[in-house]
């Protein structure tokens, strides 16, 4: 009787504790499906970016890695600018073509030294000019350096007129995001300049993956260039 009783008693404890665990088990599950379904839709909504046409301009890809094998090549400096966000993934890109073993510069950094002719100057303008942008892609090319603009908006931005070659990224910026609910009626995935701002981190770690491969640059040696001041 008692070790009857004693199974009984075990059974209760046990489907009462699984009452307890499954509750929170199920909300944990429904927390990582809503995660993997908007990264998901996130990193489909930049992908598809790159499969939109460029022309007349040449694939985004192809143009900066042969801009920046000529750079490393006859040893000139790579120049990079960018306002807001669209400035933290330029700043992010000039860290890895440092890692890559290229002159890598910051336009808004101390230390910055003043561009030449060999030089290559890299600037970011989605909706397609900035007045910053504009004015130092103006004095980049005054210097006889050469001037690559990445833009969403080629045919109708004030800095294109200062550059030697336009990286054209076809993705929606704050200028053409429209401000408001999509067709449907939905709060967008990625408002404002998310979608080009994604974009331009994907493209560039492309970019180093590819650049990497030219160069003939190992693993161990991008790592062994990263700062020991951490």
């Amino acid at each position: 009787m008692c070790l009857g009783l004693w199974f009984k008693l075990h059974d209760r404890r046990s489907y009462n504790q699984s009452n307890l665990i499954c509750p929170h088990t199920s909300m944990a599950n429904e927390k990582l499906h809503e995660m993997s379904r908007l990264s998901s839709q996130i990193c489909n909504q930049i992908s598809s970016v790159f499969s939109n046409p460029t022309d007349p301009y040449p694939p985004p890809l192809d143009l900066l890695v042969t801009e920046l094998t000529g750079v490393s090549r006859r040893g000139a400096r790579v120049f990079l600018h960018g306002v807001g966000r669209e400035g933290l993934m330029l700043k992010a890109f000039a860290m890895r073509l440092f890692h890559l073993g290229l002159s890598s510069h910051l336009v808004s950094d101390m230390t910055t030294p003043p561009i030449s002719s060999p030089d290559l100057l890299i600037a970011s303008a989605g909706p397609g000019g900035f007045s910053t942008v504009d004015a130092i892609c103006s004095v980049a090319k005054s210097a006889g350096a050469k001037v690559v603009l990445i833009t969403a908006q080629p045919e109708t931005g004030s800095c294109v007129k200062h550059a030697t070659d336009v990286c054209y990224v076809p993705a929606q910026t704050m200028a053409s995001d429209g401000g408001g609910a999509t067709e449907k009626g939905e709060r967008p995935l990625l408002p404002m300049g998310s979608v080009y701002e994604g974009a331009l981190f994907v493209l560039f770690e492309m970019v180093v993956y590819k650049l990497g491969e030219v160069l003939g640059e190992s693993p161990e040696s991008i790592r062994c260039r990263h700062t020991n001041l951490e």
